[in-house]
């Protein structure tokens, strides 16, 4: 089992979290409060949240239920939250379970807004 590791910058109006290890049962409460805890410094519209995953080596049912519970509270605070840089297995893996149609995937050279 590899720790989740979260790294968080703040550049231009854009609060990049960047995740490494696994993101399973036993690490999403850190992972949630880590951002329930950005999204409330955060003030309506004015920072967009990214998710930096491409260092992510394990994702698991319970990450991806609190990746749309993070999702669902920025959308109620009017934060943008998008992913970037998800592996091609968990792209599958959104792509499977419908999510992908739900998150907001970015990749290389697209606008974090």
């Amino acid at each position: 089992m590899e720790p989740l590791h979260l790294t968080t910058s703040r550049r231009d109006g854009i609060l990049t979290v960047a995740l490494s290890g696994e993101l399973d049962i036993a690490t999403t409460e850190r992972f949630r409060s880590h951002l329930m805890e950005l999204l409330q410094q955060a003030r309506h519209g004015d920072v967009a949240v990214v998710l930096e995953v491409s260092r992510l080596s394990f994702i698991d049912a319970a990450g991806l239920g609190v990746l749309v519970s993070v999702h669902d509270h920025a959308q109620r605070r009017r934060t943008p939250l998008r992913i970037a840089g998800a592996p091609p297995a968990m792209r599958r893996l959104l792509r499977i379970t419908g999510l992908d149609a739900h998150l907001h995937m970015i990749g290389a050279g697209c606008p974090h807004r």
